[in-house]
């Protein structure tokens, strides 16, 4: 089988194309490695899969994996039209997983216009490739943040989702909106999955556990927003992974389907807080902040219709995770 992973330089896209070397899938990933966060860590991601000597500086540059032989990556952009459709006619992909986007809530409030392009334009166009070469599933990120104010909690994917209050929730739910435009004029079968707060080893340092952890070891106050008063479905890394590869190979009844992929038990920010400060071994300096413009609360998924589907079950609570999650980080920059 053959699949194509955008986003293959990101947090999921990483742990996704280390599983699927695992399970000796034919693996194509795109990402065009851009400076949201550093570069450094995103080449550090690739060469753990044995992909070196990417040049920031060229793009659409092939590199095969120096230590697994079912691995190119190729350093490319979503909206290089031309660039895509060579890759899906060459390569006839069984299976897409777009993770390439602009993530960040706060900052798509500072420049939403990236959000447009990358989200929108670039989901575009992996659908308008699909079209053209269709595969077996387009499996792509969307995002607990599409449930914006909606209050009825745990969160399932039979509530709607018409308000968005940021715009990156409303550029997932645009996704969502075109792939099901796609599968019912196209035919072939779409699966949106709303992530919920992943976090792990290698994750985004824009991210609140990679922020906390940088701020307790370094002896800065961390802000804590809302005084505290937050409720997050923290999802661990692996059961993400599970839960993506799950879907690969799942029968699924209909052309377009839509999953929350999280691990169903809200946790108080405070907690995972002092699950940080035990497993970094010293206390954090809160700074108490009122709720920010285009945050949410609490948030809490149902996967039910995960676990129906493909007998989906998380098996990592939040203090296993954020004590790897820790040892990784302490591991990693301090040398």
């Amino acid at each position: 089988m053959k699949v194509l992973v955008t986003g293959a330089a990101g947090f999921i896209g990483f742990h996704l194309v280390q599983q699927m070397i695992r399970l000796n899938y034919e693996i194509v990933g795109i990402d065009n490695i851009n400076d949201y966060y550093s570069t450094s860590l995103k080449l550090d991601r690739l060469s753990e899969c044995g992909i070196t000597g990417v040049d920031l500086d060229s793009q659409n540059t092939n590199t095969h994996s120096s230590a697994q032989g079912n691995y190119l990556f190729v350093k490319a952009d979503l909206l290089d039209m031309d660039k895509l459709v060579e890759l899906f006619e060459t390569h006839r992909f069984d299976y897409v997983i777009n993770l390439a986007a602009q993530a960040g809530i706060r900052y798509s409030t500072e420049n939403p216009r990236t959000y447009l392009k990358s989200n929108v334009e670039g989901f575009f166009n992996i659908l308008e490739c699909c079209q053209m070469y269709p595969p077996q599933k387009l499996i792509f990120a969307s995002s607990s943040s599409v449930y914006g104010l909606n209050e009825t909690q745990p969160f399932s994917t039979d509530h709607k989702v018409d308000t968005p209050i940021n715009i990156y929730a409303a550029s997932k739910k645009s996704n969502e909106l075109m792939a099901h435009a796609y599968s019912h004029l196209y035919k072939f079968q779409t699966v949106g999955l709303r992530f919920f707060t992943v976090y792990g080893p290698w994750g985004r340092p824009d991210m609140a556990p990679f922020l906390f952890a940088d701020a307790i070891l370094n002896d800065r106050p961390i802000k804590v927003f809302n005084n505290g008063l937050m409720k997050r479905d923290f999802t661990y890394i692996d059961d993400i992974i599970e839960g993506i590869t799950s879907i690969t190979g799942a029968n699924l009844p209909h052309l377009y389907q839509i999953f929350n992929i999280g691990n169903g038990k809200p946790v108080d920010l405070i907690y995972f807080i002092g699950c940080l400060e035990r497993y970094l071994g010293k206390p954090a300096q809160k700074q108490m902040h009122p709720m920010i413009p285009g945050d949410i609360v609490s948030t809490w998924a149902d996967t039910t219709e995960l676990e129906r589907a493909t007998g989906y079950s998380p098996r990592t609570d939040i203090d296993r995770g954020t004590r790897t999650f820790a040892d990784w980080y302490k591991n990693y920059f301090i040398k």
